[in-house]
């Protein structure tokens, strides 16, 4: 299956228009994750290197298909001596399929402090997804068959009272990626809409929905590389009336808190 090189190639059309690359895929849609890291890579090929990606907002407005490539029309809303804004639309014949504002920032130097990593067990210590996995799972898994995905068996999940639904996953990419840190950045917006909605099925694994990413958010707080483990420590606090909120704080190895998502998807029970 694809890289994540391959997956978040794009090429340039015109000045503020990109068109991504198409890659093999078994999905009957284009994963999300794929749309928003092409329309992030599309959004850092409009500013000056010094800015750095520190939050994004985006909305799933359509399936895409995964056979027909996707444009990326760019406005560049403002720039100014800190922050610099984009807004990216992702199309398919014709029709906006996916809408994403992003936000750059230079930095500065201020106050610090961050949350305490959760105690889990080491992504050593747990076994590689793959191994333990059926073969209908294992052929799914192929789609993302470079990622090292390990779950935190829930009889050893760290739990936080009053939580409704929680899970948590090491994971990172399986072989070396480049040193840009705006790279792994888009890769961790490609990755980070994988798992985290399935937090919202914990507590109901055996009750079946059709279920779909509807809007995406992302604030990128310290450096990190993608292809060193990475804990998402995710969990949903509601689920009504067909759609469930889900957050997720990602953590590196270190104990440095690096980024958090937040993510409402649809889970509605299956219609006739």
């Amino acid at each position: 299956m694809a890289t994540i090189e391959e997956a978040l190639e794009i090429e340039r059309l015109e000045r503020d228009i990109f068109r991504g690359a198409i890659t093999k895929s078994q999905l009957p849609r284009t994963f999300g994750g794929q749309v928003a890291g092409q329309a992030l890579v599309s959004a850092v090929r409009t500013v000056e290197p010094r800015y750095e990606v520190h939050s994004l907002h985006g909305y799933f407005l359509r399936p895409g298909n995964p056979a027909e490539r996707t444009v990326y029309l760019v406005e560049r809303i403002r720039d100014g001596r800190s922050f610099c804004t984009r807004r990216v639309t992702g199309v398919q014949d014709g029709e906006a399929i996916f809408t994403m504002s992003a936000s750059f920032h230079v930095g500065d130097e201020g106050p610090e402090h961050q949350d305490v990593m959760p105690d889990v067990p080491l992504p050593e210590d747990i076994p590689d997804e793959l191994s333990t996995m059926s073969s209908e799972q294992i052929w799914l898994m192929r789609e993302w068959e470079h990622w090292d995905i390990r779950l935190v068996p829930q009889d050893q999940v760290s739990r936080r009272d009053g939580l409704a639904s929680q899970q948590q996953v090491w994971f990172r990419y399986r072989n070396p990626l480049p040193d840009d840190p705006l790279f792994h950045v888009c890769t961790l917006a490609y990755m980070s809409d994988m798992t985290l909605l399935g937090s919202s099925k914990v507590t109901h694994h055996d009750e079946p929905t059709q279920d779909a990413s509807l809007d995406h958010a992302m604030w990128f707080l310290r450096p990190f590389r993608a292809d060193e483990w990475l804990l998402y420590d995710q969990n949903s606090p509601s689920a009504s009336f067909g759609r469930a909120l889900t957050s997720g704080r990602i953590f590196n190895q270190r104990g440095e808190f690096v980024a958090q998502v937040v993510q409402e998807g649809l889970i509605r029970k299956l219609r006739d």
